[in-house]
Order: structure tokens, then C-alpha cells, then sequence
């Protein structure tokens, strides 16, 4: 261990900052969403199995090639490797990282000012007022550039700390904070009248809404949820210490994000059943539909609906924050090993970067109509996002696990899995097996039908 590069000091820390990079918006936003759309429990059941077959051994993965070599991610895969070619995939997610903070802190401000306007409360109005004000929000020139940028600071200032008095202090906050939040709401959603339905929703599968297109959306949920592929986790990782049980931790970390991401279900749904509101709404969910729902749910106490429109957003901010800061980390560390420089250096290069990608995401948003219909209908923060979550990711993870599978000696991946034979048990040959065969298809599955050559 390069202990000049700082590491985690306490087991607990290494779960909740590896988790906190895990949960975010994708768990209380997208997931709900998706399992809203594709049916509820059924989904949910599948996404299960996903995060088995999938997402537990490519966190493994990527928490070996890390911690072999205790380095930023492009000095990983080439030390893991000792070819200097696979330090390619390094690159593609430092790149990838560094783009996904950008639109991920425009996504990250709106929760920010949304925090604000349900304490000065600004949202109290009926569907169309809400709607008005969230189109007119995003779309002004200004007010959300200030919103990314408070964003991206707030992020620089905890990872200028340092990995145990930034990193990790802060997520020893944030994720109990973010798990009493999240408990508090769900106690009051499932409370309300015509709630049981919401629950019903999520917990009682229909199996005969199963369809190929379901099964695909919940193994690309379950690739995603996990940040595979954007050297997140092998950076992180970089900070254990050898005595990490990385299987383990693993297992910690998919079974906190997937409680999490049920929570937030339970957070949205009895609430939205409660008024009527159809659990397949998408995207819109969050800043269009839920204000109202709240406001509708809990008119019978007022005070009640503004102090739980001010606890969702501020849920929505932490689990933002968590998930920054692990971008962040990825290229800061990587500037300031490769550079020689300090990491106050390292992570402004990586703020000022991603702010000038969070500028370009908020404008596309409606103040510029160069931005906003930058290629074909998509705007440009769409077109980050397609190109990360489409492209970056599945293929940074594809071939992590080639590498790992199939280019990388069996002694140096078993050294690191079972603690240099400390961890006993035939685990390290079922993970290689996944590793080999099951995470290469199931991602080049994911891949192909997010390019649109798998039409289904």
C-alpha cells in the first residue's frame, strides 16, 4: 500500500463511501422509475438475480485490479496487466467519470434548488404550476449554472480533504443521514390512505408481465445501480487495505444499494397510489409529479407535506453528493499521481473540467438552441449521457472482464480474492467462471440493445 496516497481507516468506512459511490440518483430516481414502468415486483425479482449474476462478481473485479496495484486507475490496469495497452480502459473511465459529473451535477443543482424552493415554499401549486416552474428553472441561462456549480464545489471541497478526512469522514455522515431520511419518508408514505396499493405494487409479482424487454431493462439496471465501468469502484479500491475481504465487501455494498433502492420505492409509490397517480410516470417523477403528490398526500396536514417535500430533496441532494464525490476522486487521483502534482492541483483541474461540461449540459437544457438540439433531437446533456451510459461503461466493463478473465495470470486474481489464502472456500473459481463467461454476455447483451442492434 502507497501510504502516501492516504487509504481507508475503518471497514465501516470502506462499505459506506464505496456504497455512498454506488447509491445516488440512479437508485431514488431511475430505479423507481423503471420499476414503475416495468410492472413492480416482477422487475424487482429480476433485478435481483442481475445484481447476482452480474454486478457482485464486476465489483470484484474491479476492487482486484484496483487494490493490486494501489494507484489511480490508468496506473492500475497497466501494473494488473504489464501490458501498457489495457491502461486504455483507464482512460475511458477517468473520461467517462469526468463527463458523467459534468451532467450528473446539472441533475444534482435542480435537487439543490428544488431543496430550496420547498423551504421558501415556492412549489405549493397545483400540477400545472409545478410543471411551469420546472420548465422555466431549467431552462433559464443562469440559475442552474450557479446551482451545478455550488454542486461541483461542494464535491471538491470534501475530496480536497483527502481519502480518510474527506472521503470517508463525509460518508460517514452522509449515508446514515441519507438512510434516516429515506426511513422517515417511507413511514409516512405507507401511512397515508390507499397506500397499500403502492405496497402491494412492489412486493406482489406478476409474473406474466415478464417479457425479454423486462429482463433486459433489469440487467442494465442492475450494471448500472452498481457504477460498473466507470473506474469508480477500482479507485476506491486503490484505498483498501490488504486486509479488505473483497468478496465481502462486495456483497455489503450490492445488498445497501439494492435496500436503498427499495426504500425509495416505498418512499414513491404507496404515496403516488395514494393520489391516483400512475406508477409508470418516468423521469418526470421527481420534479414534476412528486412535488404535487406531496402536496395532494399530505393535504390533510400541511405542515406535514412541506416538511416531507423538504426531506426529499434534501435525500435527493445526499445521494447526489455521495455519488460526486466518487466521480470526482477518479480523476482527481489520476491528475495528481500522473501529473506530480498536489492533490489540491489535482482535484481543481477535475472542477474546472467538469464545470465547463456542466455549463454545456445546462444550456442545452432550453437557454441554447445550438445545445438543446445538438445532435439530431438530442440534446447535448442526453448526448453525455448516451455516450456514458450506452457506450463508455459497457464497454470499459466488457473488457475488464476479458482482462481479468482471460489475460491476467489466475495466481495474481486468486492472491488478491481470498487475502493471499487467508479467505478459504471455493468461491474464487464460481467468481472466476462469472467472470469468464456470464458478466462478458450478459453486458454484451446490455451493450447491443442499448446501441439498438437488439431490437426487443
Amino acid at each position: 500500500m502507497n501510504e502516501s496516497r492516504g487509504n481507508f481507516g475503518t471497514k465501516i468506512g470502506v462499505i459506506l463511501a464505496t456504497a455512498g459511490s454506488a447509491v445516488g440518483l440512479g437508485n431514488i430516481w431511475r430505479f423507481p422509475t423503471m420499476t414503475g414502468q416495468d410492472g413492480g415486483a416482477a422487475f424487482i425479482l429480476l433485478y435481483f438475480v442481475c445484481v447476482l449474476l452480474l454486478g457482485i462478481p464486476g465489483m470484484i473485479a474491479e476492487f482486484i485490479i484496483g487494490r493490486h496495484s494501489s494507484a489511480n486507475a490508468v496506473r492500475a490496469y497497466q501494473n494488473i496487466s504489464g501490458r501498457g495497452s489495457w491502461k486504455i480502459l483507464g482512460y475511458m473511465g477517468i473520461f467517462a467519470s469526468m463527463v458523467i459529473l459534468g451532467f450528473y451535477a446539472v441533475i444534482a443543482g435542480w435537487c439543490l434548488n428544488y431543496l430550496y424552493a420547498s423551504i421558501v415554499g415556492q412549489l405549493d401549486g397545483n400540477a400545472d404550476y409545478v410543471l411551469s416552474y420546472f420548465k422555466s428553472f431549467s431552462s433559464d441561462p443562469i440559475k442552474p449554472l450557479i446551482c451545478t456549480a455550488i454542486f461541483i464545489l461542494l464535491t471538491h471541497f470534501v475530496v480536497t480533504k483527502g481519502v480518510r478526512n474527506g472521503i470517508e469522514k463525509a460518508s460517514n455522515i452522509l449515508m446514515p443521514t441519507l438512510f434516516v431520511l429515506l426511513i422517515v419518508i417511507v413511514i409516512a408514505s405507507c401511512s397515508l390512505e390507499g397506500a397499500s396499493k403502492g405496497i402491494t405494487f412492489l412486493f406482489h409479482p406478476d409474473f406474466s408481465k415478464i417479457d425479454t424487454s423486462i429482463m433486459l431493462d433489469a440487467l442494465g439496471q442492475g450494471f448500472f445501480s452498481l457504477s460498473l465501468g466507470t473506474a469508480c469502484l477500482c479507485t476506491y479500491a486503490s484505498y483498501f487495505s490488504r486486509q479488505t475481504n473483497l468478496a465481502k465487501s462486495a456483497i455489503q455494498i450490492a445488498f445497501i444499494d439494492t435496500l436503498i433502492a427499495i426504500l425509495a420505492g416505498l418512499m414513491i409509490f404507496p404515496a403516488a397510489f395514494s393520489v391516483g397517480v400512475s406508477p409508470d410516470s418516468g423521469p418526470a417523477l421527481i420534479f414534476i409529479t412528486l412535488p404535487n403528490v406531496f402536496q395532494q398526500a399530505f393535504g390533510g396536514v400541511p405542515a406535514l407535506g412541506y416538511v416531507i417535500g423538504i426531506l426529499f430533496y434534501a435525500l435527493l441532494s445526499l445521494a447526489a453528493l455521495t455519488s460526486t464525490i466518487s466521480m470526482h476522486e477518479i480523476g482527481t487521483a489520476f491528475f495528481y499521481e500522473e501529473f506530480h502534482i498536489s492533490r489540491s492541483k489535482g482535484a481543481w483541474i477535475e472542477t474546472t473540467v467538469c464545470i465547463v461540461i456542466g455549463i454545456f449540459c445546462s444550456l442545452s437544457q432550453g437557454a441554447s438552441d445550438g445545445l438543446s438540439h445538438f445532435i439530431g433531437d438530442k440534446n447535448f446533456l442526453d448526448c453525455c449521457d448516451y455516450l456514458t451510459s450506452n457506450i463508455l461503461l459497457p464497454l470499459g466493463s466488457f473488457f475488464t472482464c476479458i482482462m481479468l478473465g482471460w489475460f491476467i495470470p489466475k495466481d495474481v486474481s486468486r492472491d488478491e480474492f481470498t487475502n493471499w489464502g487467508t479467505i478459504k472456500g471455493t468461491f474464487y473459481e464460481v467468481w472466476l467462471f462469472a467472470i469468464r463467461f456470464i458478466c462478458p454476455v450478459c453486458i454484451a447483451i446490455v451493450f447491443l440493445r442499448q446501441i439498438g442492434v437488439l431490437k426487443f
